[in-house]
């Protein structure tokens, strides 16, 4: 039980006030159970949580609010970068900020470039269609067998699926995308999971 209590403890310190991302108490202590049953090991999940603080943190100091919609997600301080961002240039700040926080080992930066022109009037309705295309993933990859939901991290963003963290195998990889793949609103979905069997 005290691991499982720093872990929400970390956790919650791993999302400031000015965070972008917005975290539902119940979900944190979700993600702290999770935690506690994931490949990863205790120093690795202490490593991450602190490497995403900092980022989370360097992009907020620098970058504002400009930058309200981007999401951090750290696995064995792999770094993904996903949400939506007005110029390539803020794209490419916020990639730095992330491949120069001591730590990070690879950085993937899927931020899309949306400039405010081209937003249309569906803008509301899509963070909606994102926020239950998250959801989805979360309960068909808990109730897929052979998948090890706790390995993975997952975005949508405009119904671009983002897929990270680790797979035990190409066959859990291949499965894992097949049923993002098969979610409706889903357009597209990107992989960044490494394959390592388990030691």
């Amino acid at each position: 039980m005290r691991s499982i209590a720093f872990a929400i403890l970390a956790l919650s310190l791993s999302q400031p006030a000015q965070a972008f991302e917005l975290i539902n108490p119940l979900s944190v202590i979700s993600n702290a159970v999770e935690a506690a049953v994931e490949d990863r090991s205790s120093s690795d999940i202490a490593a991450d949580t602190k490497l995403k603080v900092d980022i989370v943190a360097t992009i907020s100091d620098k970058m504002g609010t400009d930058v309200a919609s981007v999401s951090t997600d750290v696995y064995e301080q792999d770094v993904m970068l996903t949400g939506v961002v007005e110029t390539g240039k803020q794209k490419t700040q916020a990639g730095k900020i992330a491949q120069n926080a001591k730590g990070a080992k690879k950085v993937h930066n899927e931020i899309l470039v949306i400039p405010k022109t081209a937003e249309g009037k569906g803008a509301v309705e899509g963070f909606v269609d994102d926020t239950v295309i998250e959801k989805k993933i979360n309960a068909l990859l808990l109730d897929a067998k052979g998948v090890n939901v706790t390995n993975f991290r997952w975005r949508s963003v405009g119904g671009h699926a983002f897929l990270f963290g680790r797979s035990l195998s190409k066959a859990e990889l291949k499965k894992a995308i097949a049923v993002v793949k098969d979610i409706k609103g889903v357009s597209k979905v990107t992989a960044r999971v490494k394959v390592r069997a388990k030691k």
